[in-house]
């Protein structure tokens, strides 16, 4: 069922399988003087992928970096399994597990996509583990296999998207946050970064999605909410919002 959400509604909670793995309580963040977040509520359950959606502005990555320790948590609450972590720095969220692919990518200059990879695995003493790793992610991104020894920040933005998306799972995360991870990629690369988080939420990785591309967010989904100046509006199954074009125009301004 889609729900319209106002100040005073809490999220919907018990309709959805499997426990709330990621769950976002009245979280209030700022810039400054500025207010970005207003009582953002959300719930990642486990298994899931959950898109958040909304216009250039309306919090979404402001929403990740808040989860993820890079914008503090003012008021509310960002719990991982039940466990506060709304105040730990992000280097201790990540070792928990929850690890941020940042719009952008981030991929860092004079190193080689390899020894980008290996920096994922900042938190892993186990010298095998980070091996069995390395070899995970280069069977799901070949490409990454033969550009090993190159320079990962002159790779394509499709390939550094799967650099940015290697790193990340170098770290053996329990929850991933990806922020616009379709950005600037020509169409067919979009479709193969999809096809690949799919394949990573099968595998086990629960994930939060912020798409500008709304209908591409939607059929991605399971779960879906709708983010506006800093307030959650609207929240529901993501194929049910998918079906109501009324609400894609009304809320995101997409209609073709």
């Amino acid at each position: 069922m889609i729900q319209t959400i106002d100040q005073t509604d809490a999220p919907a909670v018990g309709s959805r399988p499997g426990k709330v793995r990621l769950g976002i309580r009245d979280v209030e963040a700022f810039y400054g003087q500025i207010q970005a977040l207003r009582g953002v509520s959300l719930d990642v359950h486990e298994g899931e992928i959950v898109t958040l959606l909304g216009s250039n502005g309306a919090g979404k990555s402001t929403t990740l970096k808040t989860i993820s320790g890079l914008v503090r948590v003012q008021r509310g609450e960002v719990q991982l399994e039940g466990e506060s972590i709304a105040r730990l720095a992000a280097h201790e969220i990540a070792r928990r597990g929850v690890v941020h692919v940042p719009e952008g990518r981030r991929i860092l200059r004079g190193l080689t996509v390899k020894e980008n990879l290996e920096l994922g695995a900042f938190t892993v003493k186990d010298s095998g583990l980070r091996r069995q790793r390395l070899d995970e992610v280069y069977a799901l991104f070949p490409i990454l296999h033969e550009r090993r020894h190159q320079d990962g920040s002159l790779l394509s933005g499709g390939q550094q998207q799967m650099l940015a998306m290697g790193r990340a799972l170098m770290h053996g995360p329990s929850v991933m946050l990806l922020d616009e991870p379709s950005m600037g990629l020509a169409p067919k690369l979009v479709t193969d970064i999809m096809r690949i988080i799919k394949r990573l939420n099968e595998a086990g990785t629960t994930i939060l999605l912020v798409e500008q591309n709304a209908r591409l967010g939607l059929r991605l989904a399971h779960y879906a909410y709708v983010i506006e100046n800093g307030e959650i509006r609207m929240q529901g199954a993501a194929a049910e919002l998918r079906q109501d074009e009324s609400i894609v125009k009304a809320y995101l301004g997409v209609g073709e």
